[in-house]
């Protein structure tokens, strides 16, 4: 069976982090996705601190985002916290509006220094890539997306594919799938709201119970070298619900 893992972003209005951590252990999980938040300012004390919390509930963090200017200016430190914390893949996961760039160039020059920032990381093991949302499926000017330079500038990144940000991007995520489907390493299990639904949540709901067609979804991601399904909520009012209702539903995919 596949096991779903767990982004800590989605409790991050839920502290304390170490009761979290066991609030996902006695509930079935073995597995969770780390970002900066909860590590980018931890010395190594804390790190190792951070990991024996993980392993007093016999959690792995094989994945962890990192933000780019520490992929590009502390790579010592980046590399560092990984392997402390014992992952396997790193994703960068967004870019600041003011940062995006504008047109089809811009984007490809952006895939290919994601890519140069991702030698270091490949070359000391790890699988590196990009987290998408949906800003990366509109339609530029010459008729490509942001998502599609990225990968022509940089085609030896890995994808962590975010499918409810690609349906919220207007997208086909089996379309995405099928194209690019080698390039998916990790992926994000979250769902959409019916519209109009769980505004004071951002319109998201936990797995199953929202619109995105996840067991089909399934299906086809089995089909890719995607090792990583983690579950994600953008802001969750419930986290025990979240917790408890998504792996239910996941479990039956």
């Amino acid at each position: 069976m596949t096991e779903l893992s767990f982004q800590l972003y989605s409790a991050r209005n839920f502290p304390t982090l170490s009761e979290v951590l066991i609030k996902l252990s006695q509930a079935g999980y073995s597995q969770v996705e780390g970002y900066g938040g909860i590590y980018a300012n931890l010395d190594e004390a804390g790190l190792h601190a951070l990991k024996a919390d993980l392993e007093a509930g016999g959690l792995t963090m094989p994945t962890g985002h990192f933000g780019l200017d520490m992929l590009e200016r502390e790579p010592a430190r980046a590399l560092q916290i990984a392997k402390i914390l014992g992952m396997e893949a790193i994703y960068c996961p967004f870019l600041m509006p003011d940062q995006r760039p504008s047109d089809a160039g811009g984007w490809f020059a952006f895939g290919q220094r994601l890519a140069e920032a991702g030698k270091r990381y490949q070359d000391a093991g790890y699988v590196f890539g990009w987290h998408n949302h949906d800003f990366e499926f509109q339609t530029l000017a010459d008729g490509s997306t942001p998502q599609e330079q990225i990968f022509a500038g940089g085609p030896d990144l890995a994808w962590e594919a975010d499918i409810a940000w690609v349906v919220r991007g207007k997208a086909d995520p089996f379309a995405w799938i099928e194209s690019y489907g080698k390039r998916i390493r990790a992926v994000h299990v979250k769902d959409i709201a019916p519209a109009g639904e769980n505004t004071d949540e951002d319109g998201w709901a936990d797995v199953g119970h929202g619109t995105v067609p996840w067991k089909d979804l399934m299906d086809a991601l089995r089909k890719t070298p995607a090792k990583h399904f983690v579950l994600e909520h953008d802001n969750p009012k419930d986290l025990d619900r979240l917790i408890s209702r998504s792996l239910a539903a996941f479990e039956t995919y």
